[in-house]
């Protein structure tokens, strides 16, 4: 659980004559519900299960000349890699700070994030271009066979997607994971889908124009991760943290006449941190800390903040 812990130093003489009061509150979580266990067993059995049924795949178009099962292995092979930097950014994220890095790793949940993303849009490019391609050129299909390997890959996918289903909204970093699994069962029911279709009526082109609707599916469903992992990256407020409202939240205590120097930030995935300096009237500044601080954490399920207390309106400050 997290914990707070406040400091007020009343009539503490500043270069410019007024007084301040620092409080720090660090909770170990930035929401409400409670820490998201995002370094734990689903990772490697996600691992596991996928990388042993990318080498049946693979194998099995081998050897029955089929080309799009070997291309939808390569495709699994991606979500491996995906799995593999989420697991070793969560791992990074629960290790404890050090001297050079005071907010310890949780960026590496940010930055793998991220990876996920743009190793889904490299992934849909692949699957664009040898669809194109296969419109131009059609191909014999073994479609039953593809069916067979794609329904195994549907179920594998999907499996190991729902293990993330959880908590797929909590963290971005598990929601790449998730989105990255959920893509693939879609390839893969797609292909079993186009196999079906392709046996029943013996158009080939029915495959490329699958995969292409496919690729739509996906890309819909990256850009928000991309553009949240983006706003992170760049230390922009999350998704969902409306800066105005926390202002305005802030100026409705009472003995609060002006906000200003306000930063929300994401930590990693899952933590959110905030900074801002109150101008006050009050005498009883440890205990409009402590309820700056809840309004934080209660309202706003931010973990992380440090708050400055000053009297009296400052002359320079432009944003209050």
């Amino acid at each position: 659980m997290g914990h707070d812990h406040a400091h007020d130093h009343h009539d503490h003489d500043h270069h410019h004559g007024h007084s301040h009061g620092h409080g720090h509150s660090h909770g170990h979580h930035g929401h409400a519900h409670g820490p998201v266990d995002t370094g734990d067993w689903r990772y490697g059995v996600g691992l596991v299960v996928n990388l042993a049924f990318v080498a049946v795949e693979f194998g099995a178009g081998f050897l029955s000349g089929s080309t799009v099962l070997m291309a939808d292995a390569g495709h699994n092979l991606s979500d491996v890699l995906g799995l593999a930097m989420a697991g070793g950014a969560a791992w990074l994220a629960r290790r404890t700070a050090v001297k050079a890095k005071t907010y310890g790793y949780g960026k590496a949940t940010v930055l793998a994030a991220l990876a996920n993303a743009l190793l889904l849009i490299f992934a849909c490019g692949a699957i664009a271009f040898e669809a194109i391609r296969r419109l131009n050129e059609p191909a014999h299909v073994g479609s039953t066979t593809i069916m067979i390997v794609a329904g195994i890959g549907f179920v594998i996918n999907l499996g190991t997607a729902l293990l993330f289903l959880k908590d797929q909204h909590k963290d971005l970093n598990v929601r790449g994971a998730y989105l990255h699994m959920m893509a693939d069962a879609g390839v893969s029911i797609g292909v079993v889908i186009a196999g079906a279709a392709i046996l029943l009526t013996g158009w080939t082109l029915i495959d490329p124009i699958v995969s292409l609707l496919i690729v739509v599916v996906i890309m819909i469903g990256t850009w928000g991760l991309l553009k949240d992992s983006v706003n992170l990256a760049l230390d922009a407020a999350p998704r969902g943290m409306d800066v105005d409202k926390i202002r305005a939240a802030f100026l409705a205590l009472p003995g609060v006449s002006a906000v200003h120097d306000l930063h929300v930030w994401g930590l990693s995935t899952t933590d959110t941190a905030l900074t801002a300096h109150l101008v006050h009237d009050r005498t009883d500044g440890d205990a409009l800390l402590a309820e700056a601080q809840t309004l934080a954490r209660t309202r706003f399920e931010i973990g992380h903040t440090t708050l400055q207390l000053e009297r009296g309106v400052l002359p320079d400050c432009p944003d209050c």
